[in-house]
């Protein structure tokens, strides 16, 4: 017949199991310190990496003038002049690779593809199919109507003009009610302006 446990062995077995836990949140404490030192240095390399490169420096500068919207060989041209090097030196996937890295940091800062152009996003606004389509219409002219819209994509004057006043909202547009037809024309800067009509501002 085996023997119970007696009082003593059952403290010992407590008092080992108690060991056994203390011994596995002193191992998870160390986890989770280690977890948290090694991210707030890969935050810190991070952040280094954009101040370096400078990304975030000409996305601010141009924002008065295209909406925080700047296409990606602008920003690579005024990256070069910035740093007074060639165009050569700094590739758009040099770019891409910065971009990606300050998108971890939740900065709001994104690439889109509209038409064939990629556009660097700086502010945290939300574009969907309907704005990036007005977007690639403009790349044409510079500038969309609201029948230039309604025709292209066969939508109502409603949603033509809903989505115009959106993107006019947050800035990434600038209405012209100036010429003799009386069409209002939406002007879109990310579209039309180059590094030479920028510059000057990214460099100030």
């Amino acid at each position: 017949m085996r023997r119970r446990p007696g009082i003593a062995g059952l403290q010992n077995a407590a008092a080992t199991r108690d060991q056994f836990r203390l011994v596995g949140e002193n191992v998870a404490k160390v986890r989770t310190d280690v977890m948290k030192e090694q991210l707030a240095t890969f935050r810190t390399q991070l952040e280094e990496f954009a101040l370096k490169h400078k990304i975030v420096d000409i996305c601010i500068a141009t924002r008065a003038t295209n909406g925080g919207l700047i296409d990606l060989l602008d920003l690579r041209k005024l990256l070069c002049q910035k740093r007074k090097a060639d165009l050569g030196s700094l590739t758009s996937d040099d770019c891409l690779r910065a971009i990606s890295k300050l998108k971890v940091l939740g900065s709001g800062f994104e690439v889109i593809s509209v038409g064939k152009k990629k556009l660097v996003r700086s502010v945290p606004t939300e574009l969907n199919k309907d704005h990036n389509g007005i977007l690639e219409l403009a790349q044409a002219e510079g500038f969309v109507t609201v029948e230039q819209v309604e025709r292209k994509f066969s939508w109502s004057t409603g949603r033509a003009i809903d989505v115009l006043e959106t993107l006019l909202k947050e800035g990434l547009a600038m209405i012209d009610d100036g010429h003799r037809d009386g069409k209002r024309r939406y002007w879109f800067p990310c579209a039309t302006l180059s590094s030479d009509s920028i510059g000057a501002d990214a460099k100030s």
